[in-house]
């Protein structure tokens, strides 16, 4: 059976909700942390029609879940006012510091205009910084020394406004489940949970052996979700040359400091 299809997925949520998670939105967990919960985020990085497909998938099993979309490249206004409308949490994938080449001033003006847009949509009140991977310029800076919570009327950033120290955060970045090695900037600092896992199947089968601690955040990309073989083999292709790419930057990165 082949990982990261839409039939895993799915099989991921009914081992979840057995398990006797409640499931929580990035917004609801910030306002009210609570054990025995999970958190799914997805980072519409590209194709965001299988955001689409996997909010339906969600929807049909009563949970809800939290969409950060990148503006332009996937914040289709029919496909968020569509994903709002299965109740789930829509939100700002930003990377403006990194378009913006660095420049604070230039990156807080299309910041705030790219979140007015998603507004127009979604009453957003979360966001989550895009990584940029290759590049050496990480958006998280620019609020060193700015208060995006009062300017912005946020209550908050997914790597910033939650406390990891007892919960365990996942991701599929690099197709797998423990892309540690090849993450540059989908990472967490201070979590003290652990999971020896690497495919969604040792996931569910830790989930259903009760080997996962009180609250998860997954963040699941659901552009690499795919049941369609074509689309899925072109991901695992470019997967793979990314997480070799990405494996070296973290080597170079690493001696440089």
């Amino acid at each position: 059976m082949r990982d990261f299809t839409l039939h895993t997925y799915k099989k991921l949520l009914e081992a979840l909700i057995e398990a006797g998670y409640e499931f929580k939105t990035v917004e609801q967990f910030i306002k009210c942390p609570s054990n025995g919960c999970v958190v799914i985020r997805h980072d519409s990085d590209f194709w965001p029609m299988n955001d689409l497909k996997m909010a339906m998938i969600e929807h049909e099993f009563n949970v809800q879940s939290t969409y950060y979309f990148r503006v332009p490249d996937t914040s289709k206004p029919v496909i968020i006012k569509e994903i709002a409308n299965l109740n789930h949490e829509i939100g700002y994938h930003y990377e403006d510091l990194v378009r913006s080449s660095g420049n604070v001033n230039m990156a807080l003006i299309t910041f705030k205009q790219n979140l007015e847009f998603l507004r127009s949509l979604y009453p957003v009140k979360t966001i989550s910084r895009h990584g940029r991977p290759l590049s050496a310029i990480d958006s998280l800076t620019m609020w060193q020394d700015f208060d995006y919570k009062k300017n912005f009327e946020l209550i908050g950033e997914a790597y910033l406004d939650i406390d990891y120290t007892e919960t365990l955060y996942l991701t599929d970045n690099g197709s797998c489940w423990d892309g540690h090695k090849s993450n540059i900037r989908d990472i967490v600092s201070h979590s003290n949970q652990q999971l020896d896992v690497r495919s969604t199947f040792d996931l569910i089968k830790a989930i259903k052996e009760r080997k996962t601690p009180k609250i998860l955040i997954l963040n699941c990309h659901a552009g690499r979700w795919n049941d369609n073989l074509i689309k899925w083999a072109y991901r695992y292709v470019i997967q793979k040359i990314k997480n070799l790419i990405k494996g070296k930057l973290k080597k170079i990165r690493y001696k440089k400091l």
